[in-house]
């Protein structure tokens, strides 16, 4: 097969940097495959994509030694125009890519940089709104759209100049379960029609091996650790040993004494070898269902925009030292509940405070008893430096320089940020900046964490820092409220759930019931886990699958 990128090699360091992001990568690509690049924060995978689109080094600057070449060509040497010409992003940010008024202007941009006809451009975009099913969005805005919708405008918006290579970075960070499933499907069906080189960045690794990939590169401190198929990756340690979480339904085979380093067909939970794996019943986990004080109530809570309704008689307690999910699809009215309860913005109906009305409180007032963490950091971000913005909150309240040191300091060292507290926000990945908006509230111990997608865009290491924090916080008292997509955290860190549909709680359950329940899944816009695919080729219950792997898993902790 024909070499289509080729690093040769390669070391980059970034100009304000002392040591390489990038040490000695030896890669080949060839022409049509489909490879997944992992790796935690941190470890260069981002950077392999901005030095094969462009952005290293016509925008980030640095030093580089030995060669990047596409197409047979010096990628270095190449101007930004010919570059683009090769190599097509998805953004993480959909909305940090629009730049049209409407879907079509959107489509079109490249072609009217290319200087193509009105003719060819009609044409293009329309062949290509058919193809991912945006005809009837042609005239909307994209920033209107849902989460899906606004990943398929992006995706159209590059695959409409036809380049040979296809780089996504995370393009499921911000999705729902289904719609990240759709997400994949719509590559996987891209690929085999156009015959695409596509390269896909992201840390949800079991999620994009729902549908075959070529390849997995696995990267850590600047070096490549592993460069073969999925199935060989699965049977090692290297997941766990560089925190990246492993498929679902592995971890589930893994407690039930499945031999993973001899098995064949690791990467699909429908194709690996079980017919030795014989379970005659499961235990069933109990969950405490004590009576704990009501600490925030909301009754009969609605809210609209105008000519929308988004918050329809919303009937929803939150106790002391509970830990709750609040999940379904992307535009349900998650968010805006969220912001109801802070006080950003003001909905019809009650809400209580141990029983009194908060209803007239302040924003600063609420702020003192609910901590809100936004799902997009960049909406948060307000100074240059890391130990600046963390320490924000703290020197608006008059805490003393002494006190502020040392708190954040700890906060950073939770938040594993403590080796970058004087660096700039702006060189650090989505992921890290997502903590650092993390610690910003954490520092000012509420009562109530209430976060926006927590770990979106983060590795498993730390996945796994922040949530046993957050567990550390929730056995001293606090109350943790998480509105997610990730049905995995629901599962591992939640002892109860919500699930919001057009405005509407239609679920109030423990997380197994809720995944293994078909009509609620199907309405929010979630997803099957692999557990419930695993526990029907298992021929076992569903629910005592799922409850297994919860007792397992929080065993381990």
């Amino acid at each position: 097969m024909k070499k289509i990128i080729e690093f040769k090699d390669f070391t980059f360091k970034y100009q304000a940097q002392q040591e390489p992001t990038l040490k000695d990568i030896q890669l080949t690509i060839y022409q049509g495959e489909k490879v997944l690049i992992i790796g935690p924060s941190g470890s260069g995978k981002s950077t392999i994509g901005q030095c094969l689109n462009g952005i290293i080094p016509n925008i980030y600057k640095g030093e580089h030694s030995g060669s990047l070449l596409l197409d047979g060509q010096e990628a270095f040497n190449l101007s930004v125009y010919d570059k683009s010409l090769l190599v097509s992003t998805v953004l993480q940010d959909t909305d940090g890519q629009f730049i049209g008024l409407s879907v079509a202007e959107d489509l079109a941009f490249a072609l009217e940089n290319d200087m193509e006809s009105q003719g060819v451009m009609k044409q293009k975009v329309g062949d290509w709104a058919e193809r991912l099913s945006l005809t009837d969005l042609l005239a909307h805005r994209p920033q209107d759209l849902s989460g899906g919708q606004k990943q398929r405008v992006s995706l159209g918006g590059v695959l409409i100049d036809e380049s040979p290579i296809l780089l996504f970075d995370e393009p499921l960070a911000n999705l729902d379960p289904k719609s990240g499933q759709d997400t994949i499907d719509l590559i996987d069906r891209l690929h085999k029609q156009e015959g695409t080189t596509t390269i896909i960045i992201e840390h949800r690794l079991e999620d994009v091996l729902y549908r075959q990939v070529d390849r997995v590169v696995l990267i850590n401190d600047g070096r490549i650790l592993f460069n073969g198929g999925p199935d060989d990756l699965l049977r090692t340690s290297l997941l766990q040993e560089n925190g990246i979480r492993e498929p679902l339904y592995l971890s589930t085979l893994r407690a039930l004494g499945y031999p993973i380093a001899q098995a064949e067909h690791l990467s699909s939970v429908w194709e690996i070898d079980i017919e030795a794996l014989n379970i005659a019943s499961l235990p069933t986990l109990h969950f405490e269902n004590g009576e704990k004080e009501a600490l925030l109530e909301v009754k009969h809570l609605h809210f609209s925009y105008p000519n929308k309704q988004v918050l329809t008689d919303i009937q929803l307690t939150i106790h002391k030292g509970e830990r709750l999910a609040i999940v379904g699809k992307n535009g349900a009215g998650k968010s805006t509940l969220a912001k109801v309860l802070c006080g950003f913005i003001q909905g019809e109906g009650e809400i209580l405070w141990k029983g009194q009305s908060i209803k007239e409180d302040s924003v600063k007032e609420r702020a003192e008893r609910i901590g809100y963490v936004l799902q997009n950091p960049n909406q948060m971000i307000s100074q240059t430096m890391i130990f600046d913005e963390v320490a924000l909150g703290l020197r608006m309240r008059g805490v003393t320089e002494e006190e502020i040191e040392h708190r954040v300091h700890h906060i950073l060292k939770v938040c594993g940020l403590y080796p970058f507290r004087n660096w700039p926000i702006s060189a650090l990945s989505y992921g890290q900046k997502k903590r650092v908006t993390i610690a910003s509230i954490l520092v000012l111990n509420p009562e109530i964490i209430l976060l926006d997608e927590p770990t979106a865009g983060q590795d498993q290491r730390h996945y796994r820092e922040m949530m046993e924090f957050l567990d550390q916080l929730n056995a001293q008292g606090h109350t943790i409220v998480m509105i997610t997509h990730d049905m995995q955290l629901m599962l591992d860190y939640s002892d109860r759930a919500v699930v919001v549909v057009d405005g509407q709680i239609i679920e109030d359950a423990s997380p197994a019931e809720i995944l293994s329940d078909d009509t609620v899944i199907e309405r929010a816009n979630l997803k099957e886990t692999s557990i419930f695919h695993l526990a029907e080729r298992l021929g076992v219950n569903p629910l005592e699958l799922t409850t297994f792997y919860m007792q397992e898993e929080r065993r381990g902790r």
